[in-house]
């Protein structure tokens, strides 16, 4: 059953003609090969070819976790399209991250806390308190990539993960879940020793005010497109 929560892969071919189409500044119209379109939203596809021409990824690896449509999309270091699969993330929607609640036990944490944080983070591996090694995505808040959590049956977080729909995929304290084969056969040998740049989409705030480097790049973009006519 967990394989099944794997997304299918494009091919390299589908991959080329999505790069060159961004390259070309055809922008999210030129987002219509079919196999990437059923894996990527079009703002992860343009923020992976962004991350690796602009060099924002610093040779590394790169995850694009998207809160809205519950995914998390990896690609190496090259930019190839490694894998995706569904995520679970923070209850409470917002794009910040409360301060010093990565201080603050599990049951001080307010239901409007447990929010997910947009943005640029380099993460890496490491231990953590009775999970094992994790990918620390934010250290400072405490939010962490790692295999779903179990141990409250209530939650039905693994049920939650496999589910067809993102809409019942808030759950956590902020922390990303993700099925442990994914967790084990991806994240782990990708980011292990090198560490690797996680984007994380927003949802509340705006995305150029989130990641204006890539903003003003896409700007940019549309003008010449628009000169061209």
């Amino acid at each position: 059953m967990m394989a099944s929560m794997f997304m299918p892969v494009p091919s390299r071919v589908a991959l080329l003609g999505l790069k060159l189409g961004i390259c070309g500044l055809l922008g999210i119209a030129a987002v219509q090969a079919p196999a990437a379109a059923q894996v990527r939203p079009p703002d992860a596809i343009q923020m992976a070819v962004w991350a690796i021409q602009s060099g924002d990824n610093q040779g590394l690896p790169i995850m694009i976790i998207d809160k809205i449509g519950a995914q998390a999309l990896v690609f190496d270091a090259k930019g190839e399209f490694v894998g995706g699969t569904p995520v679970l993330v923070g209850s409470a929607r917002g794009d910040h991250s409360v301060l010093g609640v990565g201080d603050r036990e599990l049951s001080d944490i307010a239901p409007k806390m447990r929010t997910t944080p947009a943005g640029r983070f380099v993460a890496r591996i490491g231990p953590s308190l009775g999970l094992g090694k994790v990918l620390w995505i934010d250290i400072p808040g405490a939010i962490a990539m790692h295999p779903v959590i179990t141990n409250k049956p209530k939650e039905k977080r693994v049920e939650r993960l496999r589910s067809p729909s993102p809409t019942d995929n808030r759950i956590t304290y902020g922390c990303i879940n993700i099925s442990p084969k994914f967790y084990d056969d991806i994240v782990t040998p990708l980011f292990t020793g090198t560490g690797g740049v996680v984007y994380i989409l927003p949802e509340t705030r705006p995305l150029a005010a989130t990641f204006p480097a890539f903003h003003a790049q896409q700007f940019r973009a549309s003008k010449r497109l628009a000169r061209r006519g």
